[in-house]
């Protein structure tokens, strides 16, 4: 009865806020005495729009009903063996690892609980290579992984491991016969991210995975970005490890999961000593509410995968439309073909990309990976495609996502309109293409 209440108590909150958006979401950041809201400095009229559902997305009430009673009734500990605390909260812990497998066409028998993706991929790139150290001594991936895959592999190489990073095309897609050249005897995993989590790129997975068969190399790929989104399944693209997130698919925040292929048999050293729990792959105790939300969520996407995709493939022509209709030097980053639509990374030419984020106060997107946008470097991703350094640091990422609505797009297409448009005005090498000036063709002399 109480979570019901407390449910709907958050649903006729967020109807007054806002109906159906994802700027009613959260109350944080209350308005001040101007009706405004300060925070970190910048000071802006009221909640932004929120479009940036890679870096993470908003909860279902759904899931929260269904984690709710884990969080205050059915509290026991899972791994508690004598008493009905403990088996309610087991059952459910295992009816949750039913649901994240059964998404991914996997048996729940392959799937491990973790705190999310970033701990996922640490045990499968560092696990893996640990456990084959004797006779497997390197690693194929891309130049665009995650950050946390690219730093697990670094701390390979500090350890005497050799790393192939392949390049990819201009597209961000990878080069299967690159890919096919680069393995090695001795080589013990390939990893390539599933869906990109900045320019949303779908690497071709089952070709993929049938040159990883075909050289009996294990494949892990990072589909934090991907569950929920487009159809996986772990048998047709032959993946031997993958890592899974929570809060990407409207769940909660801290777990996530990995998918370990029993048959044949892949192995992984653990990369955290304790109870065993888990396997003996992830020890600590199961937060049952967290992963009782996680599998809620994957369910959830599982019956609405298709009308999601559908919904938010006609808001990103929407605001692509919308945006291009208006405004020129508009340019698409990573593959147009194979892309997931909720995530739409524009550049704009002649505008400087930090100075088009500050201006975009009223709409919460991205220039990156949230987990590198504190840097003011341009996206190595972009550069990795071959994207020139001043238009990559004009790319914007826009996150669509399930309870984005047509009057956000709208607002989003408008504020990001007049904000270029502002920024072109005071831009000198604007009006010199105006004026049809070949800019690349001018040698600037140096003082």
């Amino acid at each position: 009865m109480f979570s019901k209440f407390l449910t709907a108590a958050l649903r006729r909150r967020n109807r007054r806020l806002r109906p159906f958006s994802t700027a009613a979401a959260a109350a944080v950041g209350e308005p001040d005495a101007t009706g405004g809201i300060t925070m970190k400095g910048v000071k802006i009229s009221g909640r932004p729009l929120y479009l940036d559902m890679q870096a993470t997305s908003p909860i279902d009430p759904r899931i929260l009903d269904a984690m709710l009673p884990y969080h205050i009734s059915r509290f026991g500990n899972p791994h508690s063996r004598t008493h009905l605390y403990g088996w309610e909260s087991d059952q459910a812990v295992e009816e949750a690892r039913a649901q994240v497998a059964t998404l991914v066409k996997a048996s729940p028998k392959e799937i491990i609980f973790t705190s999310g993706a970033t701990e996922s991929n640490n045990i499968s790139v560092k696990g893996v290579l640990h456990f084959y150290r004797d006779k497997k001594r390197h690693v194929i991936t891309t130049q665009t992984e995650h950050k946390c895959v690219l730093d697990s592999c670094r701390h390979l190489q500090q350890e005497g491991f050799d790393v192939t990073y392949l390049p990819v095309e201009s597209d961000g897609l990878v080069d299967l016969e690159k890919l096919r050249a680069a393995i090695r005897p001795d080589t013990g995993l390939v990893s390539v991210m599933m869906v990109n989590n900045e320019i949303g790129v779908i690497q071709p997975m089952e070709e993929i995975g049938k040159i990883c068969k075909e050289f009996n190399v294990p494949f892990h790929t990072d589909a934090a970005q991907a569950l929920g989104k487009i159809p996986i399944d772990v048998e047709k693209m032959n993946i031997s490890l993958m890592s899974l997130s929570g809060h990407k698919i409207y769940g909660p925040k801290g777990v996530g999961a990995l998918y370990i292929r029993r048959r044949p048999r892949i192995r992984v050293e653990p990369q955290m000593n304790g109870g065993g729990q888990e396997r003996g792959i992830r020890s600590g105790t199961v937060p049952t509410p967290l992963v009782v939300g996680f599998g809620a969520a994957c369910e959830l996407a599982m019956k609405e995968m298709e009308y999601d995709d559908q919904r938010i493939k006609a808001l990103q022509e929407r605001l692509l439309n919308g945006i291009r209709s208006k405004i020129d030097g508009v340019v698409i980053n990573g593959s147009v073909e194979r892309r997931y639509a909720g995530n739409l990374n524009l550049s704009f030419a002649y505008v400087e990309g930090e100075s088009l984020l500050m201006g975009l106060k009223e709409v919460a997107v991205s220039s990156g990976s949230a987990c590198t946008s504190a840097s003011l470097e341009p996206s190595y991703v972009l550069r990795a495609l071959g994207v020139e350094e001043d238009m990559a640091h004009t790319s914007i990422r826009y996150g669509i996502g399930r309870f984005t609505t047509e009057q956000e797009i709208d607002r989003a297409v408008d504020l990001t309109v007049k904000q270029v448009e502002k920024l072109r005005e005071m831009s000198p090498l604007y009006e010199m293409v105006k004026e049809g000036i070949d800019i690349k063709s001018i040698q600037w002399a140096q003082h």
